[in-house]
Parts: structure tokens; C-alpha cells; sequence
């Protein structure tokens, strides 16, 4: 299935079910041209890639007769802004458009219909189209914590159907399924005849999902199991490093290995807590398309640089460790807000990123709304329509960006599908592996990789509109 469309397909299903539960739908006037100008707007003002889409150019139209005339062509406002996205299938992956801004507001706010299992998807050893899920991790007070599913769990059949490539997208992203549990034995699974049956819900996020303080000798270690960059948790993530702080925490494990992004200025908060960076230096900068680029350079040309800061947006002071090496497990479950962490931090401190290699997304969205100045007040009233298109790319202090490949950990180390072990646990593979290098203070060590190699296809967090982003507010 293309990839545009299973998002946007997944996207109406959520944003149609989220903004009903958050909000009476009201009648909605707007016609498609309306809807369409709107796009061609926010696209031609904002969009990162716009010197690449030819119909985007400032003197492609003579006039609006003539615009309308050109996306009348399209069906559907979903289907005209598709074809202003730049190469989907590698540049961007991740502009997304709503019908209904609701919907996107409440998953920026971590406000998502879940049944709390978080899951990853691989192919069967030996077959082309079958597959098998894994759990990940159980969000708190949901479906999944009250039926017990478990992290480590294998479950290949959705309602009684076996799970293929073909199907996953459709079984999936239903308000209520069954899962067919399943053992694993060499990249295979076998049914075992148990079902559990999940309900989704809203539920709120909280990112912050493990935390433990690990003695080893003379060592105290910190390690956070952190799943989004969510700003309305950016005291609660100063309040875990204070009593890392308190508790005399001299070196921390940060797992992102699920984490698909989320708020820039919480990746810097994060990043500042780490390393304790004065407030003068560059964390990152910020690369517009051309147009904005010379707006904001000649307006106002702080705004394209980030600096680290030293206290969370309501004025706390950040509980900062002050670390000169911090390790970071990773897996291609990593994208976006925790690349830009890593990649951020790399130029100041020693980052030893253990696991796999991330996903490979560099560019940050802004939510833009029908109104004059694309903000929320004033948005228009006839339609619900938003965009979160990709306007910036960021950098780090000395200019790396453009990692479409991912960045590539200091020491591989895969997943074992057939032993994930407890998060947090000093036993749980990627952990241990941390541990140890700490432990011999990087000297090399010997470890097995998983006997088998297998071919993740996708998490739940791609099976969601927004799964894998990393935004901030429109620049003033």
C-alpha cells in the first residue's frame, strides 16, 4: 500500500474517532477550492522542500483563477497535497495533512486513542509474507495492563486472521481487536491458542516510562526509558534528574530505542539536563526553505539558532548532571526529536549510542491552520483542515545534518526478538551492554548478536499519523 495513503487512511480513522471524543464536530461549509487554497498558501510559504516542487514557485500562476484552475484537477484536498510532497519515499516521509486540527492537537498534546500496546512488526523467517508482532512495552492504566499483556510477547494472528505484510495496516489500527499469542523459535512463530482481546481509549502518554538507579561498585547509574518528547512532562523530566542528581548519579543510560520524536524544545531541554552546556552554546540551528530563510535572517536571526538552556519553560531551574559521556541505546525506532538529541550533543560530550541505527529524520513540522498568519486564532471557521508540513532541517553546532541513512551506533548491538528481558532490568540485553562498556570504561568486550536476523517491517508508531515527528511553533 502506498505509503501516503495507509498514513492517510489511519489518519481519518483517528483524527474522525479523536476529535469526537474531545469535541462535538460542527458542520463543516468549506469546498474544496477553499480547502485547496489554503494548502497551496501554507505550502508555498513554508514548505522545506518548495525549491523542488515546481508548481510551488512564487510566479508559477498569474492569478488565483489561474491556481484554482490547476488543483481542481484533484479529487480531494488529501490527494492535491500529496502532490506538492517531495520524493515520500526517501526526502519526506512525514509531511502529514488533517482533516481535522482537533485530532492533531490532542496527538501533539500525547492525547492518543491507544489500547497501551506497543508493539513492532517482523517477518516470519522463510516466508515473504507472513508476520509476527512483539511487544515492546505496556503503557500504564490501559487495555493491554488490565488483559496483562506482557513486553516479550509474540502474537501473530489479529481477530483470527494470520497477520501478512498485506494486512497488518487494516488489523491494526481498529478500536477493538483480538491478538492470537504465539511462541518464537528461530525467527518462527507457533500459535498457542491464547487470545487477548484490546480496546483503545484516549489515553495520556507519560513518557517517562522506566527510571532506576543502578549501583555497580563504585559506580551509580542512571537509566531512563523515555518514549516522547512531550513539553507538558518537561518538569517531571527535570524532576527524574534531580533525584538522579540527589542520589549521585555519575554516568546515565538514556533509552530512545521506541522513541519517534516529539518537541524540539524538550530535545534541548533534555540535552541541556545531560550535559550542563552554558546557556551561550549552540545546540542546534535551523535551516528554512530560501524564502523563510532571508525573512528570518534579516528579522530576527536568533531565532535559526537554538541555544542550551538552564531552565524548563515555566522557569525551573534544570537539574543538570553535568556529564561528559552519556550512552543512548537506539534502534530504528529512534527518529526525529531523539536523532537530534545525539546528534546535538555529539560535538560536546562523548555519546556512545549503542543498538541499532536510527531512523534517519533530520526535519522538523509546524502545524499550520486557514488563517492569515496560519495560527490557531482566526483559523477558519468553514472547515477543520491542518497541515504539518516539514519547513526545517536542524544541524548541530558544527554543520552534520542529512543523516537519511540514520545515525550508526559505536556498538551494534540488535534486538533479540526471543530475549528482550525487562527494561530497566541490569539484565536486559541492550542495557547489560551498556553497563559493561561502562563498567571497562569502553574497552571491548565480547557479545553474541542474536542468532537470527530478522526484518522489522514497522512499529506501531508508524501505524499512526504522527508517529514519528518532531515539531515546533511558527516562528514570529
Amino acid at each position: 500500500m502506498n505509503r501516503f495513503f495507509k498514513y492517510a487512511l489511519i489518519s481519518l480513522i483517528i483524527g474522525s474517532t479523536l476529535s469526537s471524543c474531545f469535541k462535538d464536530n460542527d458542520d463543516v461549509f468549506a469546498g474544496k477550492s477553499e480547502i485547496n487554497n489554503f494548502i497551496y498558501r501554507g505550502m508555498n510559504a513554508f514548505y522545506l522542500y518548495k525549491a523542488d516542487i515546481d508548481v510551488l514557485a512564487n510566479d508559477r500562476f498569474a492569478n488565483q483563477e489561474e491556481l484554482e484552475a490547476f488543483h481542481d484537477q484533484y479529487n480531494a484536498p488529501e490527494e492535491f497535497f500529496e502532490s506538492l510532497v517531495f520524493d515520500r519515499s526517501r526526502t519526506d516521509r512525514f509531511s502529514v495533512i488533517f482533516q481535522d486540527y482537533v485530532a492533531l492537537e490532542n496527538i501533539l498534546a500525547g492525547n492518543t486513542l491507544s489500547n497501551g500496546m506497543r508493539f513492532g512488526l517482523v517477518g516470519e523467517t522463510g516466508s515473504a509474507t507472513d508476520v509476527f508482532g512483539y511487544v515492546r512495552y505496556v503503557q500504564p492504566d490501559t487495555s493491554a495492563e488490565r488483559e496483562n499483556v506482557q513486553r516479550g510477547m509474540i502474537f501473530n494472528a489479529v481477530d483470527g486472521v494470520r497477520l501478512t505484510r498485506d494486512n497488518v495496516s487494516s488489523l491494526l489500527t481498529q478500536n477493538n481487536y483480538v491478538i492470537g499469542l504465539a511462541s518464537l523459535n528461530s525467527g518462527v512463530s507457533t500459535s498457542n491458542g491464547i487470545e487477548i482481546t484490546l480496546t483503545k481509549e484516549v489515553v495520556q502518554q507519560d513518557p517517562i516510562l522506566v527510571t532506576e538507579v543502578i549501583d555497580q561498585g563504585t559506580q551509580k547509574i542512571g537509566y531512563l526509558m523515555y518514549t516522547g518528547f512531550l513539553s507538558q512532562f518537561d518538569e517531571q523530566l527535570n524532576g527524574v534528574f534531580g533525584d538522579f542528581k540527589a542520589q549521585g548519579v555519575t554516568h546515565l543510560v538514556l533509552d530512545l530505542r521506541y522513541n519517534g520524536g516529539g518537541s524540539v524544545n524538550t530535545a534541548i531541554i533534555l540535552g541541556s539536563l545531560i550535559s550542563g552546556n552554558p546557556v551561550s552554546d549552540v545546540y542546534s540551528t535551523e535551516e528554512w526553505n530560501p524564502d523563510v530563510q532571508t525573512q528570518l535572517q534579516t528579522s530576527n536571526p536568533t531565532q535559526l539558532t537554538n541555544l542550551f538552556k538552564n531552565e524548563t519553560n515555566s522557569g525551573t531551574v534544570l537539574h543538570t548532571l553535568d556529564l561528559n559521556k552519556v550512552h543512548i541505546i537506539t534502534t530504528g525506532n529512534s527518529a526525529s526529536a531523539s536523532e537530534l538529541v545525539i546528534n546535538s550533543l555529539d560535538p560536546y560530550i562523548n555519546v556512545v549510542q549503542v543498538g541499532g541505527d536510527t531512523a534517519g529524520k533530520f526535519q522538523a513540522s509546524v502545524t499550520l491552520y486557514d488563517s492569515a498568519d496560519f495560527r490557531r486564532s482566526a483559523a477558519n471557521p468553514s472547515h477543520r483542515y491542518a497541515m504539518q508540513p516539514l519547513v526545517l532541517k536542524s544541524l548541530n553546532s558544527v554543520g552534520n545534518t542529512d543523516y537519511f541513512d540514520g545515525l550508526i551506533p559505536d556498538i551494534a548491538q540488535d534486538e533479540d526478538f526471543e530475549n528482550l528481558g525487562i527494561l530497566g532490568d541490569v539484565n536486559e540485553p541492550l542495557l547489560a551492554r551498556c553497563l559493561d562498556d561502562i563498567l571497562l570504561n569502553g574497552r571491548s568486550s565480547r557479545y553474541s548478536s542474536p542468532m537470527v536476523s530478522y526484518d522489522e517491517i514497522m512499529g506501531s508508531n508508524e501505524l499512526e499519523p504522527f508517529g514519528n515527528e518532531m515539531w515546533k511553533e511558527l516562528p514570529n
